[in-house]
């Protein structure tokens, strides 16, 4: 028997592609070893060459395709390939809608022991200029764009296909101050530097609400800096500095300061208006959000005789929504500033049956519990590191009928949906949401029912 030589770096293999992992790289095995391919599609064979060879796993690209398939596209986008914040642009939408489908139903059979199937993937209709909030980097040495793949250099972009043209305006702004001024950039390796991050929300009627922020109070220049922006992108409704002197990645700050206009901005999701300001989660895809949050309200088969508990509330714009459809609806967040905004969302728009408090979602979920609350259905749309064990366990300890799960990572929902299963909670429907086209990310929303 011919003995298995194992792979090295810089060697040349010819593989079958068979699926796709979560970040969307391809799926081949050579030797028994699983080999992760960049810009592969399922079911090409192609010569691959190793970048990286680990222990249990190792990195390749393609180098020839033998057998394209039919999916395979050119990429329409410049930066695809430098910038890590598309994953398939190599590919057409549907093999898109596909492999994010797998990936969820992987999730929850795998990591979640669970039988449940996914039902569907919700595609979008608009896989371009759909994100209503953009977060741009700023480099050390000026560069307004965003990140290369796993790393933290800066790529330039001067038009993203996923950004509002709006918000690209407004980092082009930027980028001019920075050179007209010499505003130095932060250097994470030197903790010194001002300018970290331009942030940009922008609503469906084309309105912007912008945000610089930096490492200490103010920059130099402010007013021109608010001119620039202003003349950049019209529609703005206001220009916010925020302070960001934390060590890390982390993007917003806790402290802000109104350079011009309104701190906040409206927009509108079935047929509610919010008031957004710059701490507040919002969906960035506003018109899949819609369709997100109506499968998240068929799913908790609202009657109007409810009590729902929704955790990671936000600005309230899942409360809101169950809300119009149960007795009573009550939120709970840690941000205070998204709090207030549900408060006043709530009150803009006229919703009086809902309560919100302020807290983070395992203290309060032990918070109600111990004040004895049972509500008949609880939501959940906790960040990408998914639940604590401790809102687990308090929510189950409340005993609701249903428990709806909307989640931006299918990896922490499923490892979630075999922590509930252990407190007697079973996953019995689930669907996929496409927020993101074109790249890796993927909504899902579960349901789970207590077991009698």
């Amino acid at each position: 028997m011919e003995e298995r030589k194992p792979l090295t770096k810089n060697q040349t293999v010819r593989v079958v592609i068979e699926g796709y992992s979560s970040e969307g790289l391809g799926i081949a095995r050579v030797n028994g070893q699983v080999v992760f391919v960049h810009r592969a599609i399922r079911g090409e064979e192609c010569d691959i060459l190793m970048m990286k060879v680990l222990k249990n796993a190792a990195f390749g690209k393609v180098i020839a395709i033998h057998t394209p398939s039919p999916h395979r596209q050119d990429s329409d986008c410049p930066y695809y390939g430098r910038c890590g914040g598309c994953d398939f642009r190599h590919m057409d939408y549907a093999e898109e809608l596909e492999a994010k489908k797998g990936r969820v139903q992987d999730a929850l059979q795998r990591l979640g022991g669970s039988e449940v199937q996914v039902e569907e993937i919700l595609g979008a209709a608009e896989t371009r200029y759909y994100r209503n909030k953009s977060q741009y980097p700023v480099g050390t040495q000026g560069a307004v764009g965003f990140y290369r793949a796993r790393s933290h250099e800066v790529i330039p972009v001067e038009c993203c296909l996923i950004q509002r043209p709006e918000a690209d305006a407004a980092a082009e702004a930027l980028r001019a101050y920075i050179r007209r001024f010499r505003v130095s950039c932060y250097d994470e390796t030197a903790k010194k530097g001002l300018l970290r991050h331009l942030y940009v929300r922008t609503n469906a009627a084309g309105e912007s609400l912008i945000c610089v922020l930096g490492n200490g109070d103010g920059a130099p220049h402010e007013a021109e800096l608010v001119a620039m922006l202003r003349e950049a992108v019209p529609k703005a409704v206001g220009i916010v500095w925020g302070v960001n002197r934390k060590v890390g990645n982390v993007i917003l700050g806790e402290e802000y300061r109104t350079l011009w206009g309104e701190d906040t901005l409206v927009d509108t999701l079935w047929g509610l208006r919010f008031r957004l300001s710059v701490p507040s989660f919002y969906q960035v895809n506003r018109d899949q959000a819609e369709v997100l949050y109506k499968k998240a309200v068929e799913y908790a088969a609202l009657t109007g005789e409810e009590t729902v508990l929704d955790l990671y509330c936000g600005a309230g714009t899942i409360t809101l929504c169950m809300a119009r459809h149960a007795k009573s609806a009550i939120g709970a967040e840690i941000v205070p500033e998204a709090v207030r905004d549900a408060w006043e969302n709530a009150k803009h728009n006229g919703v009086e049956n809902v309560e919100f408090m302020e807290g983070d979602a395992k203290i309060a979920a032990s918070e109600l519990a111990r004040r004895g609350l049972r509500p008949d259905v609880i939501c959940v749309d906790p960040p990408r590191k998914g639940l604590a064990p401790e809102v687990v366990e308090a929510a189950a300890e409340m005993q609701p009928k249903r428990i709806v799960y909307v989640s931006c990572d299918p990896a922490t929902l499923g490892r979630d949906v075999k922590r509930f299963a252990a407190l007697g909670y079973e996953a019995v429907r689930a669907c996929a949401v496409d927020l993101f086209p074109r790249t890796a990310n993927i909504e899902s929303v579960c349901l789970l029912e207590r077991k009698d």
